[in-house]
Order: structure tokens, then C-alpha cells, then sequence
């Protein structure tokens, strides 16, 4: 897999981050893509001149299309996309959420996904293949309290998934989802705080690392996911993870 060139939306923090040490470190380039300008700037710094930093906005079409030009410009490929950009905001009952705040949970972890897919799968059909990988939630299937926005988003997100397997499988393509459970990021801890439906109940300690996820990305960038396409590969699958080593 060396040489090759992967794009991580949401790479300041938890799986993000997590994916982009994992990555580099099986030899790929990295670009860093986030808001927060000085976390991307640091953690490219750390992994090295294998990694570039694109402070963007994924909700804003034309930031992510000039994102994948600057890859382009840097690498001459992009070879995987892994739209992990994602907000819990808000929790809150429909009846009192905001507006302001639940359309922009949609802008994010709904019409994020679709602005990195419409940037990436021209770039990636020119070049005669790609993988693009969309991190969902068990909430993509299953209602919870206070997160209708989240989990409107992520159904949404899903079904993306599915179309895009759709429409461009037959062109190179490789596009799938990855659920993979509750993880130990600060999305959880804002969770935890809400005390809003089940999942802020849970003990933390059953929350897996991040680096769970991101070694699962790695995977399904290779043959290993190949038998996911147009599907989620859910990491709470026993099977799923002893293929990429994380239980025995």
C-alpha cells in the first residue's frame, strides 16, 4: 500500500486523528482535513512530510472540492476518502432543539459526506478506481432520544453509501460504510454529560480506543473489504476483529 494517498475528514481528534498515525504509519500520504487549523497543523507535524494539513469545512462544497485539488497538486492521487467528519450536536427533544443547530448537524454528517463523494469520485474514476469510506452509526438504523438530528444524518449518510455502491461500483469504485460502535472520543463524553437516552449511561470502560476504527479503515482499504462494498462493516463483529488484529 505504500504510495498511496488517503484524504480524512475529521482528522483533529478520536478516529480521525487515530486514522491518520495508522495510515502514515503503513506507509500511505495523509491528508489532514479539519476546522481546527493549529490541531492539523501539529498532527501533521508529528507524522511528518507524509502528511499535509487542509483546514476546510466540510459542509462547504467548494472547500472540499479545493481540498481534493490540493491533494492532487501535492501527491498527483487520491486513492481513498474517509468521510469521518461528524457532530452530536445537538441533543436535545425535537420540540426543543434548535434550528440553527440541528441544520447544521445536517450540513456536517450528512451533506459533509455528500460534498467529499462529489469531490472525490470524478478524481477517483479519471484515475480508474478509488475507496471511499463513510463512518456510520448504529444510530444510522436506530432511533435515540435527543438525537434526531444525528441520527437523521447518519440514515441519510447511509443510504448515500448505498447509492454511491451503486452508481459507480461498475467504474473502479469501492464505497462502504464502517459502524464501529461506541468509542472512547469526546463525542462521548458530551454524551456522557447530556444524560439523554441509554448511551449516556454506559460505563466509558466499555467504549473501545480509537485506534479500533482507524486500524479498521486501513483494512478495508485493502482486500479486506472487499466483501463489505455498498455495505457497513459493523466492528462489534467478532470476526471483523481478529482480521484486523485487536482480538484474538
Amino acid at each position: 500500500m505504500t504510495e498511496k494517498t488517503v484524504m480524512i475528514t475529521g482528522a483533529s481528534r478520536g478516529i480521525g486523528a487515530a486514522a491518520a498515525h495508522v495510515f502514515a504509519q503503513a506507509g500511505w500520504r495523509v491528508a489532514l482535513l479539519a476546522r481546527s487549523a493549529d490541531d492539523i497543523s501539529e498532527l501533521s507535524r508529528l507524522i511528518g512530510s507524509a502528511s499535509i494539513a487542509l483546514p476546510c469545512d466540510v459542509a462547504d462544497p467548494t472547500a472540499m472540492r479545493n481540498a481534493v485539488q490540493s491533494v492532487l497538486s501535492r501527491w498527483g492521487r487520491l486513492d481513498a476518502l474517509i468521510n469521518n467528519a461528524g457532530m452530536i450536536d445537538p441533543i436535545a427533544r425535537l420540540e426543543d432543539a434548535d434550528a440553527d443547530a440541528w441544520r447544521r448537524s445536517i450540513d456536517v454528517n450528512l451533506k459533509g459526506v455528500f460534498n467529499g463523494m462529489r469531490a472525490a469520485i470524478p478524481v477517483m474514476k479519471a484515475a480508474g478506481g478509488g475507496t471511499i469510506i463513510t463512518v456510520s452509526s448504529g444510530a444510522a438504523s436506530n432511533p435515540y432520544e435527543g438525537w434526531s438530528a444525528y441520527c437523521a444524518a447518519k440514515a441519510g449518510a447511509a443510504m448515500l453509501t448505498r447509492a454511491a455502491h451503486l452508481e459507480e461500483s461498475g467504474n473502479g469504485l469501492r464505497i462502504m460504510g464502517l459502524s464501529p460502535g461506541t468509542v472512547a472520543t469526546e463525542m462521548q463524553v458530551k454524551i456522557k454529560a447530556s444524560g439523554i437516552n441509554p448511551v449516556s449511561a454506559l460505563d466509558p470502560a466499555v467504549h473501545i480506543p480509537a485506534d479500533w476504527p482507524a486500524k479498521c479503515l486501513l483494512w478495508m482499504c485493502g482486500p479486506g473489504g472487499d466483501t463489505w462494498l455498498g455495505e457497513e462493516v459493523k466492528l462489534r463483529d467478532e470476526n471483523v476483529r481478529r482480521a484486523i488484529g485487536v482480538m484474538e
